[in-house]
Parts: structure tokens; C-alpha cells; sequence
């Protein structure tokens, strides 16, 4: 069992005639390179295609393009978002690409699958300048937790995994700034300055506290990314905001008012940590 674990496939429950053992391993060679949500992410993915192949009699590694693209015609017939058929059809095309690099399979059936044309704009539900300053009220009559991650959300810009994942040691100080240092999608870490307001939210929130999450539960222990996304949800509507509100939607409305504000760019890309300023203009 631990060797699975090992492989970080121990989830999957692959039962794929005789390339099965192989499959696995070609599989736990693929996830080994992620982590956090995007691993959760492409196993799941993976395991949403290796349980149609398995349905449809299919092997893993005996599968020709036709048959992906019917994978993609099922999602999109169960009622899947073309943005989940899309990250699913790219999950299976990196893993096929993994397959052939590593010399497993000769050529990658993947290669020229279509993928559905997605919309340029995004569909989050972000907050306009009088819904945030509401939110940030209530948030501070919420007390000093919840008042510290609503302002790493939408003054900071952080995603909520990098914010529940930090912890009191983080906190820094340079040059006369204080600073948190975040670990980014892909395990980067960077150092980020602290608007004054999050800063002083953040210390209230640690309290006498020199060790430990900065953010935690009921229990004293480590708040995870439903319950954070529970505090924003009631923040919003103690506002008196009728929209759909998530953790996202404050990183949403952080970049969007930064770009409405004049500032460049590739500060905001920068500062949102996207790979792609497509995405930050999205």
C-alpha cells in the first residue's frame, strides 16, 4: 500500500485489463510532477477517462483519437461545461504527451483532438467598488480571521489556497513592509508586500501566536478551502450582495479593479501570479 501511496495513485482504482500495472505507473509518473490542487485536479481527470475507457472495453494505451474525441462527446452530453471538457481533454493530452517522452507508447493519441472554443470572457461574479467596501465592513465586524482573509483576497489578490496555506513563520518584514511569503501554483514560493490594512488585520488574527496556520477553524486547526469559501459566502450576504460570491470572486475583483485603476498590465498579471496575461484579461 505504500508504494502506492508513493505514486499518488492510491485513488484511482484502476482496473484496466492487462495494461493495468503499467497504467498505474504510467499514471503515478505523470501526477509525481504536481501538487496540491492541480494534482487533485488531474487525478481526477484521469480517473473520470480511465473509467470510460474501462466501460467502453477500451485499454488506456490502445485507444486511437476517434475515441477520445467520443470521450469529450460523452462530457459533453452528460451536461459537463465546455471549460471541464476542455481541462480534462488537455489532462489526458499532457498525460498521453508524459507517455510518449517516457518512451511507454509510440505515438500520442491525443495529438490533434479537438477541444471545445471557450469563451474569452469570464463568468466569476466579481464585486463592484461599493459591494467591496461593504463586504470589508462587515468582514471587520466579523472579527479579526475573518476580516484577515477577506483583505488577502481582495487587497492582496491571493488565491485562497495560498492563504489558507501560510502559516504565522511567513510573516516577515523588509525594508519597512511587511510581508508574507506565499507558495504559488507550482510550489514557487515569493515573497508578497502587504497592503497596510491586510497587515494590520493579519497580526490581530495571529494574536499573541508564534507558530501555526495563521487562519484556523472552530477546532484550532487548519481552515480548509470550504470553510473559507463559508465565511465569504456569509460576508456576502450579511452585505446585502445577491450575487454568487466564492473566494475566487475577491480575487476576481481585486484584479479587475487594478486594471480599471490604470495599472499596467504585467504588474497585474505579476501580481496575480498568471503564467499567461490572456488569463489576466480574462
Amino acid at each position: 500500500m505504500s508504494h502506492v501511496e508513493v505514486l499518488p495513485v492510491s485513488a484511482l482504482a484502476l482496473t484496466v485489463d492487462t495494461d493495468c500495472v503499467d497504467v498505474q505507473l504510467a499514471i503515478g509518473g505523470f501526477l509525481a510532477g504536481y501538487s496540491g490542487n492541480t494534482l487533485v485536479a488531474y487525478r481526477q481527470d484521469l480517473r473520470c477517462y480511465v473509467s470510460w475507457c474501462w466501460n467502453h472495453e477500451l485499454t488506456v494505451f490502445g485507444v486511437r483519437r476517434t475515441h477520445i474525441e467520443l470521450f469529450a462527446r460523452s462530457l459533453e452530453l452528460a451536461g459537463a461545461a465546455r471549460a471541464t471538457t476542455a481541462r480534462r481533454l488537455s489532462t489526458v493530452a499532457s498525460f498521453y504527451r508524459y507517455c510518449t517522452e517516457e518512451e511507454i507508447i509510440a505515438t500520442n493519441p491525443a495529438t490533434n483532438v479537438r477541444r471545445p472554443r471557450l469563451r474569452h470572457e469570464t463568468t466569476i461574479h466579481g464585486l463592484d467598488r461599493n459591494e467591496l467596501g461593504a463586504f470589508l465592513v462587515q468582514a471587520g465586524l466579523s472579527g479579526a480571521r475573518d476580516h484577515a482573509l477577506a483583505c488577502l483576497l481582495a487587497l492582496n489578490g491571493l488565491r485562497v489556497s495560498e492563504a489558507l496555506n501560510c502559516d504565522v513563520g511567513d510573516l516577515g518584514l523588509e525594508r519597512g513592509h511587511h510581508t508574507l511569503r506565499v507558495q504559488r501554483k507550482g510550489g514557487k514560493a515569493v515573497i508578497v508586500p502587504l497592503a497596510p490594512r491586510t497587515a494590520r488585520t493579519v497580526y490581530l488574527a495571529i494574536g499573541e501566536r508564534d507558530e501555526g496556520p495563521i487562519f484556523l477553524n472552530a477546532r484550532h486547526e487548519r481552515m480548509d478551502r470550504h470553510q473559507a469559501a463559508r465565511v465569504v459566502r456569509r460576508l456576502a450576504k450579511r452585505a446585502g450582495i445577491e450575487k454568487r460570491i466564492s473566494p475566487h470572486s475577491l480575487r476576481h475583483s481585486f484584479i479587475t479593479a487594478a486594471l480599471d485603476a490604470g495599472v499596467p498590465l504585467r504588474d497585474v498579471q505579476e501580481a496575480a501570479s498568471h503564467a499567461d496575461p490572456r488569463t489576466t484579461m480574462r
